[in-house]
């Protein structure tokens, strides 16, 4: 998944209003950028850090850049924008890039199900049970080669936990995606020191049969893809 427009290097100023970032340009121009990410971004908003902007000339917007990536300086990088997992993956399924997805030919996005809540994807193929497929995005590490998810409490998330629950009781298969938007880990664990509660709907859930899965990135000023299975540990 290419970027629509080549992104610019910048160096982060602080972030805001959780939407909000001011960043300076190379040029030495401060503006502000669209921060697409409602969490934490724990370890990753520090002023000073140098990022990518994706800049756009779309007059319904009044920001003119979006904040893509978090440039670690080392050869990594960090994915920032959490409408990015949804669509990569969305791009590799129908593609039939996800083998052990590619048994379910068709593919809805944003299914209305639950209580008020849509599916990140509903997949179905005859002869099998539907596959209920929820897509967290993951930028948290804490410690050297360990992805973690929730940065911070998600009630949201805890919610979704139960409602796939709820589908694997009416007989149909529902799947937890971790996608790690970070190119300098190895694995993924529950961050439950940080949202317990998350973390005792998530083994509920587990334990009733929703499955887990949990892929990483390939990331680079370029563009963002779905890259390998990485192991999910609990």
């Amino acid at each position: 998944m290419l970027f629509q427009t080549p992104l610019i290097p910048a160096v982060l100023i602080r972030r805001y209003k959780r939407f909000l970032a001011d960043v300076r340009l190379e040029d030495g121009r401060e503006v502000t950028a669209h921060c697409a990410n409602p969490g934490s971004m724990m370890g990753l908003a520090s002023p000073g850090t140098r990022i990518w902007l994706e800049p756009n000339d779309d007059p319904k917007k009044k920001l003119k850049y979006g904040w893509r990536l978090v440039d670690h300086e080392n050869g990594h990088f960090t994915g920032v924008d959490t409408s990015v997992p949804n669509r990569a993956l969305k791009a590799s399924l129908l593609a039939g890039e996800v083998p052990e997805l590619s048994a379910y030919p068709n593919i809805r996005a944003e299914v209305k199900y639950g209580d008020k809540s849509r599916i990140d994807f509903l997949l179905s193929a005859a002869g099998k049970p539907d596959l209920y497929v929820e897509v967290k995005s993951v930028t948290l590490s804490r410690q050297v080669g360990v992805a973690e998810f929730p940065d911070s409490v998600t009630t949201r998330g805890a919610k979704h936990l139960v409602e796939l629950q709820n589908m694997v009781s009416e007989g149909h298969r529902a799947m937890m995606f971790y996608l790690v938007q970070r190119t300098d880990v190895t694995h993924v664990r529950l961050a439950d020191e940080i949202d317990s509660a998350y973390a005792a709907a998530f083994d509920q859930a587990y334990a009733a049969g929703v499955e887990v899965m949990a892929y990483d990135c390939t990331i680079s000023p370029e563009g963002i893809a779905l890259g390998k299975p990485v192991p999910f540990q609990r």
